[in-house]
């Protein structure tokens, strides 16, 4: 997995890609957890993302809860249809804002 944090429309967009696993999900939970300690709404891009497993899922769970105890918005973009299942799978495409693209989410 690879990440990366750019800044559009006073939103941070964390860009995730390839896989996201027990090995790779605490870079993908620090680069999360890092844009909401510094109080920027958060988007997550994971259009590029082949796998997410439990633990990954479990990143993004725990930004979004920061996210909500900080009043930010948070929601993921281009969720790829490998990461998709799994969240409806876990029933998670009901909980997170989900958008087709930061465009979409920006307006």
């Amino acid at each position: 997995m690879s990440g990366t944090v750019r800044q559009e429309g006073g939103y941070a967009i964390v860009c995730l890609d390839g896989e996201i696993d027990l090995h790779s999900s605490p870079e993908a939970r620090k680069l999360i957890l890092g844009c909401l300690q510094e109080g920027k709404p958060t988007l997550v891009d994971l259009a590029s993302v082949a796998y997410i497993d439990s633990s990954g899922v479990a990143s993004l769970v725990e930004g979004f809860q920061l996210a909500r105890q900080r009043r930010l918005d948070f929601g993921l973009v281009g969720v790829s249809p490998a990461a998709l299942n799994v969240l409806k799978l876990a029933r998670l495409d009901k909980v997170f804002p989900l958008y087709a693209s930061v465009r979409d989410r920006l307006g």
